[in-house]
């Protein structure tokens, strides 16, 4: 997951989407948390969150990270598969992201950003991990049947 994921908490919950979306993220924290999935997780991704402003966001999300599994760090490996990734046209820390997924041997890699997911399908054979919208997958896996959200 990257941050647009894990700040989608703190997101203007007026929208549908943004509460359905974080609906899934949270059953998927929860998931990770019983032990059923592995979080991979990055030093990329923990710098993010380390940049974050509002200093209650930025505990909350922290601790979660706390859950991850494993933590990828950022290596030359990394740093060059980041390059050529933002030569496919991926912003420059989210082809970072995407290295450190690769390089964690990641099933899925999670984010909410539209503009990332549409670089991602465009580019999908030239990448070792699928980058989709957490609320898609969990749909696509029945974990997301229905997610109902009463006003």
């Amino acid at each position: 997951m990257d941050t647009c994921c894990l700040s989608r908490f703190f997101d203007e919950q007026t929208q549908l989407r943004v509460r359905q979306e974080a609906i899934v993220i949270g059953r998927i924290l929860d998931r990770i948390r019983a032990g059923y999935w592995r979080w991979i997780s990055s030093d990329a991704l923990v710098e993010e969150v380390d940049q974050t402003p509002d200093p209650e966001q930025r505990f909350q999300v922290k601790g979660w990270l706390t859950n991850a599994h494993q933590t990828v760090s950022v290596g030359a490996r990394e740093i060059s598969r980041g390059k050529h990734l933002k030569g496919l046209g991926f912003k420059e820390l989210d082809a970072l992201h995407i290295a450190c997924a690769e390089s964690g041997d990641s099933d899925i890699f999670l984010t909410t950003d539209d503009g990332l997911i549409k670089t991602a399908n465009r580019n999908s054979t030239q990448l070792g991990v699928r980058v989709e919208n957490p609320y898609t997958w969990l749909g696509e896996i029945g974990e997301n049947e229905h997610v109902r959200i009463d006003r």
